[in-house]
């Protein structure tokens, strides 16, 4: 069996500056959410452009053959509404709703789900260790986060946060072996652009995209090139060599990035439940990457591992 290390670090790497988001937010509050995401957005699909050029010169990167079906259409749109908008919005509304602790301990039930809705949707039986393992970083998490005071509209959105990113993990697999990691991500990220500037201006009007200060500038710089590019390439390329069930595992690091980077900014401390919570996932995570069974990738990983392994195949390496 190839070591799971490469995947393990993306998988990582992935949460922790999906976690890091909340506290660059935090450092912006004065700017409109869906503008900063818009301009994230925009400036991540250039880099991830750019990207993609560089690889198409160098040789690593091969030209996408054939035309999009119908169903890779579909599912690239699902990624783009649902899995990219639908999370910002959700997750942006829900805290309007009801504390930011209810909302990360609900997000905090990704592990949960992906460990038995992963193995399903590759037609195999979930791990009873991977399940296990899931309540464990789950249970770490919501320790960390806490479960605040909530209502029912804040805690319906909470969920929608927590379908969203779910949709953003599983819509991804039945794509990656055309696409690969890189091109995917590009993909993604561009086809979210027109719709996060539609909410923008829906929601915003004409104030939609003030011109940020240096601060907001160098904060959405940094969601767009770190969480935004980063983040999606890091998660894109741990799929095929972890699973969805093992990569939902280190979803449960995502209070741990946000922690890390209120610290950095000053803005938070680390509290005894802190560290509580980081043992419980950090058992999780050991118990669910020591999971007996095959691993579902090592013919994916040479489909869609690294960028520069990335190959067209024959058409039933489509589906």
């Amino acid at each position: 069996m190839e070591s799971a290390w490469p995947g393990t670090w993306r998988a990582a790497t992935a949460y922790l500056l999906v976690g890091s988001l909340a506290g660059v937010n935090a450092a912006i509050p004065g700017y409109p959410v869906f503008g900063a995401q818009a301009l994230r957005y925009t400036l991540a699909s250039a880099v991830l452009a750019a990207a993609c050029l560089l690889q198409r010169r160098r040789g690593l990167l091969p030209r996408l053959t054939g035309r999009l079906s119908c169903r890779e259409i579909t599912l690239l749109a699902v990624q783009a509404t649902f899995g990219v908008t639908g999370f910002n919005f959700c997750a942006a509304e829900a805290v309007r709703h009801t504390g930011a602790a209810t909302v990360g301990t609900v997000i905090a039930a990704v592990p949960v789900v992906l460990a038995v809705a992963g193995p399903l949707a590759a037609r195999r039986r979930p791990a009873r260790r991977v399940i296990v393992a899931a309540a464990l970083v789950t249970a770490g998490a919501a320790v960390v986060t806490g479960l605040g005071g909530t209502n029912l509209t804040g805690l319906l959105l909470a969920f929608g946060a927590l379908a969203a990113e779910i949709c953003f993990t599983l819509v991804a697999v039945p794509l990656l072996p055309r696409f690969g990691p890189l091109r995917l991500s590009a993909y993604v990220s561009a086809l979210s652009v027109p719709v996060l500037y539609a909410f923008s201006f829906a929601t915003g009007g004409r104030g939609a995209l003030p011109v940020p200060t240096p601060g907001e500038a160098a904060a959405i710089c940094y969601l767009a090139i770190a969480v935004g590019a980063g983040g999606f390439y890091f998660l894109y390329s741990a799929l095929p060599r972890l699973g969805a069930d093992r990569v939902g595992l280190y979803a449960g690091l995502v209070p741990f990035g946000a922690m890390a980077a209120a610290a950095i900014l000053g803005a938070g401390t680390i509290a005894p439940a802190d560290i509580a919570g980081a043992i419980l996932v950090a058992a999780g995570v050991a118990t669910g990457a020591s999971a007996a069974g095959p691993r579902p990738s090592q013919r994916a990983q040479r489909e869609t591992g690294e960028v520069g392994a990335v190959r067209q195949s024959a058409p039933e390496a489509k589906r």
